[in-house]
């Protein structure tokens, strides 16, 4: 198996970061403008500020542009809200709801540490992306 999807896995890489990308991006569309079932939350900073990072930092992560920064700065505001909304509803992430916040983090870290990849903006303009 590892042969076969070794000889594929920068396109699954770049795959899986626009992917996780596009989802952030949908969850600061709701923050932000009220899509897609969510409540624009404009006037508490917090939730402003969360949606910002989520929309930019997302589309950035997704495009593949100043991936590193995006992803890093996604994965911190991932950790914060795991630790201030999630956390002190209890100690696994199964029982407070935190799944995606962790995944978010580790998959933005790992993002962050791998850079932008083979199909990305990056690599176009300025001829990087490993």
């Amino acid at each position: 198996m590892e042969r076969w999807l070794g000889r594929v896995s920068e396109l699954l890489y770049s795959v899986m970061r626009i992917i996780f990308g596009l989802l952030f991006v949908c969850h600061g569309a709701q923050k932000l403008f009220g899509l897609l079932g969510g409540k624009a939350e404009l006037s508490n900073p917090v939730m402003l500020f969360g949606g910002v990072i989520e929309f930019f930092g997302g589309a950035l992560i997704a495009l593949g542009l100043w991936t590193g920064y995006a992803a890093f700065l996604s994965s911190g505001e991932m950790a914060v809200a795991y630790f201030t909304v999630h956390a002190p509803r209890g100690f696994f992430p199964i029982v407070n709801k935190g799944e995606l916040a962790v995944l978010y983090c580790f998959i933005f870290l790992y993002i962050a540490s791998r850079g932008s990849g083979k199909l990305s903006l990056e690599r176009i303009i300025w001829g990087k992306g490993r």
